[in-house]
């Protein structure tokens, strides 16, 4: 009896359950698997409870409810200047994951060849693989993980139809400056490239550092679908609401997959999230100083603790290399981590085709209250006896 496909079966489990079951197992503080360890605004969660007692328990409509597409879109306005209809040019999914899936599954085709910034977000190989797909990766290298000009115009071919790009960028926490935004543009633009964005980490920039969307550069309108979600910007990640906005051909495809997939999801989370995406820009602000401070507390503690750290300039996780402790490989010491430690973190490495680029390197979430942060850095003291 067959009981699993061979594309399931290549891809085993994902990092984040084997490490977070880790630490279940071992009651390992865990800095891995990149969620808040405090829930969101309460006048979000009041909304959400409304909409319950209100009878919105039963399927919203397929491409999302009136009111959160009308909020994506006024999001959009307001914080970049793009304008959309929210009838046809936004439509909301179960989370950034799925709207990545229904874009890849709805706009490539098999043999199709995708550039992907590495390391990646692991969905991106899943749902590469599950449309035939081909990926064509372009490293982000330590120490500084910048965009590699050359790599990248080496990496659109012939046979390139789509772009796969993540700004700010887990796990390395780059935010893609301006030189590097233009040359994706420009290639997207001389190759008549579709651009699909992952910006869930959108708001989460730091020390000054602007998140500028490729849409809003010339000529990228038209062909680039955006996607991100109210998870990260509102520490609601168990809610999954996620969504994608672009022109309406590039929806429509996207949707196109999405509806055999979830059709829908989040009745009660939809208006809470429209009333979220309504903050004014102090709440955005205020969360992005206190992540930074978060930020600045894990890495000066791992630098501290002997590391090599890398400082991002967004998202919720900082990348170390281990090898200043004596170790050179990322999986083996986060395996053994929370024996060692009780602390657990993610290796890099799997989330590489360039496995050698990222086998010394660890990644650490930072999403986490000061306290937990603190005992995360004194359990891991041990390492230096």
């Amino acid at each position: 009896m067959k009981t699993t496909s061979t594309r399931v079966a290549g891809l085993g489990t994902t990092i984040f359950a084997e490490m977070s079951a880790l630490a279940v197992r071992t009651s390992a503080v865990n800095l891995g698997q990149g969620f808040p360890d405090t829930d969101g605004p309460d006048d979000v969660i009041e909304v959400a409870v409304a909409a319950m007692r209100s009878g919105a328990n039963q399927y919203p409509p397929g491409i999302g409810v009136p009111a959160l597409r009308q909020a994506i879109a006024d999001h959009q306005r307001r914080w970049y200047g793009l304008e959309l209809d929210p009838d046809t040019e936004v439509a909301v999914t179960t989370g950034a994951t799925e709207a990545i899936a229904g874009a890849i599954l709805g706009l490539v085709d098999p043999g199709d060849e995708v550039v992907v910034l590495e390391p990646y977000y692991d969905s991106y190989v899943a749902v590469l693989e599950f449309a035939g797909g081909i990926r064509r990766p372009v490293t982000l290298r330590a120490p500084d993980f910048r965009l590699d000009l050359d790599a990248l115009r080496a990496a659109v071919g012939p046979r390139t139809t789509a772009m796969l790009i993540n700004t700010p960028h887990n796990p390395t926490g780059t935010v893609l400056n301006a030189q590097e935004r233009e040359a994706v543009r420009a290639l997207a633009v001389e190759h008549d490239l579709v651009v699909i964005t992952d910006e869930v980490y959108e708001h989460l920039t730091f020390d000054g550092v602007a998140h500028v969307p490729l849409a809003t550069l010339p000529g990228m309108r038209e062909r680039t679908l955006t996607i991100s979600s109210g998870g990260k910007s509102f520490s609601f990640t168990g809610w999954k609401v996620g969504w994608a906005s672009g022109p309406a051909p590039l929806v429509r495809a996207m949707v196109g997959a999405k509806q055999f997939l979830s059709y829908t999801s989040g009745a009660p989370f939809q208006p809470a999230i429209a009333h979220a995406l309504g903050h004014d820009a102090a709440y955005f602000e205020g969360f992005a100083a206190t992540l930074q401070a978060r930020r600045d507390q894990l890495c000066a503690g791992l630098e501290d603790l002997g590391f090599t750290t890398y400082v991002p300039q967004g998202t919720y996780f900082a990348t170390t290399d281990i090898r200043p402790l004596g170790h050179d490989d990322g999986i083996a010491f986060c395996r053994a981590l929370p024996e060692a430690a009780g602390v657990v973190a993610i290796p890099t490495q799997v989330f590489y085709d360039d496995v050698d680029a990222g086998r010394p390197l660890v990644r650490w979430a930072f999403c986490k209250q000061e306290p937990v942060i603190d005992e995360a850095l004194r359990r891991l003291r041990k390492l230096r006896r």
